[in-house]
C-alpha cells in the first residue's frame, strides 16, 4: 500500500524559509519520480518541482531558483527546501509518485499525500 505523508507546512514571513517533508512507503522509492505539487483553493493545482529516479530536477518557472527538491533513498525522504518565499506561495503543498516513469516522469501522478499548508505573510 503506497502511501505519502507530508510534513513541516507553517506560517512564515515574506523572505523566509520553510523545508517540507514527505514520508514515503509501500513502493520502490528510488526507482519512482517524485514531485511536489501545490493548490490554492478555487485554482488548480500545479507542478512545483519534481526529481526523477536519477536525480534530475526539473521545476516550474515560478520556483526561480528559490526551491530545491532533495530524495533520501535511506530514508524514503522527499524533501522541499524553500527559501525566499513570497506571499504567493501560499498553498497546500502536496508530494505526489509516478511509479511507472522514474526517468521521464511523465506521468500520471497517481499517489498524492493529504497536503500541508504553507502560510507566508507580507
Amino acid at each position: 500500500q503506497v502511501q505519502l505523508v507530508e510534513s513541516g507546512g507553517g506560517s512564515v514571513q515574506a523572505g523566509g524559509s520553510l523545508r517540507l517533508s514527505c514520508a514515503a512507503s509501500g513502493y520502490t522509492f528510488d526507482s519512482a519520480c517524485m514531485a511536489w505539487f501545490r493548490q490554492v483553493p478555487g485554482k488548480e493545482r500545479e507542478r512545483v518541482i519534481l526529481v526523477n529516479k536519477y536525480g534530475s530536477t526539473d521545476d516550474a518557472e515560478f520556483v526561480q531558483g528559490r526551491f530545491t527538491i532533495s530524495k533520501d533513498n535511506a530514508k524514503n525522504t522527499l524533501s522541499l527546501q524553500m527559501n525566499s518565499l513570497k506571499p504567493e506561495d501560499t498553498a497546500i503543498y502536496y508530494c505526489a509518485t509516478d511509479l511507472w516513469n522514474g526517468v521521464t516522469c511523465a506521468g500520471p501522478f497517481t499517489y498524492w499525500g493529504q497536503g500541508t499548508q504553507v502560510t507566508v505573510s507580507s
